[in-house]
């Protein structure tokens, strides 16, 4: 993330999003070192899609409420001033 985008204040709301993403990418790189359940390209192809699919899309989720919630904080920042 950018660190001028996004301040100290941004980055601790979106801890809220970041937790699970180190949980995906963790059972991600998990799965793919040690493949507990053997390999079968079908179910081992749908899960690994299914883990991917949620890490990115939660990843864009996280970077447009981060730019959502800068937003948001500079407008209350400039209405703060003109009052």
């Amino acid at each position: 993330m950018l660190p001028s985008t996004f301040d100290r204040e941004t980055i601790l709301d979106l801890t809220v999003n970041m937790i699970p993403l180190g949980i995906l990418l963790f059972f991600i790189v998990a799965f793919g070192l040690v493949n507990p359940f053997g390999w079968n390209n079908v179910i081992s192809s749908l899960q690994f899609g299914i883990l991917i699919a949620s890490f990115v899309l939660l990843a864009i989720l996280t970077y447009y409420s981060g730019k959502a919630i800068s937003k948001a904080e500079a407008e209350m920042e400039d209405e703060d001033h003109t009052a």
